[in-house]
């Protein structure tokens, strides 16, 4: 399980406490949920290694994205934009392409470790609230696969239920654009978790 936009260490330490795996740090500067370096660092440090930090960004430059690799000594990268192949590539840690997807049509990681499926939307890069639909998601082979895309506690189960590598949340869980509701956090990964144990 990975939540998103993590701009807080109170945040980041709710998602550790409920049993969260990942937390993502959003580098797109025009994203409500866009965290600095230098705050990023201090979210870095209070996480440790009690859960993986994934770097996400949005066509950046490939020295804008080593800075923070190495600065935060980052676990994932998350290329949410329109990043080619040679992009994904050569990277020393695991990498996620996202892919916002239309009804019916197919979206592979290329070169990535693993794809990120999000909701397709024409000015947006990710964090639309937009759900995917179960039928794009049941015709997959999803071990390689985060599923994101309008998730939360209330309708996470029958994603889950799909058994994706994982499930990413961003806005689903929060009060405000960059807030986590550490209640709505808790009950997004019981619900998950519970869907896992009924398979």
């Amino acid at each position: 399980m990975k939540i998103c936009g993590i701009t807080r260490v109170e945040d980041a330490e709710a998602t550790i406490a409920a049993g969260g795996d990942m937390i993502g740090l959003n580098f797109f500067a025009p994203s409500p949920r866009y965290i600095t370096l230098d705050r990023a660092r201090v979210v870095r440090e209070a996480i440790g290694a009690r859960a993986k930090v994934v770097g996400v960004f949005v066509n950046a430059s490939r020295g804008y994205v080593e800075e923070h690799r190495r600065a935060l000594r980052l676990d994932l990268l998350q290329f949410s934009g329109d990043e080619d192949d040679a992009m994904l590539r050569g990277w020393p840690i695991p990498v996620i392409a996202a892919r916002r997807i239309r009804p019916g049509v197919r979206a592979s990681a290329n070169a990535a470790d693993y794809v990120m499926l999000d909701a397709f939307d024409p000015k947006l890069y990710g964090g639309t609230g937009h759900r995917i639909a179960l039928d794009d998601l049941r015709a997959r082979d999803l071990t390689r696969t985060f599923v994101a895309g309008g998730l939360t506690p209330e309708n996470v189960a029958e994603v889950a239920a799909l058994n994706p590598y994982a499930v990413d949340c961003a806005s689903g869980v929060e009060s405000s654009p960059g807030v986590k509701d550490h209640n709505k956090i808790r009950s997004f990964v019981i619900n998950v978790l519970n869907a896992k144990r009924a398979r």
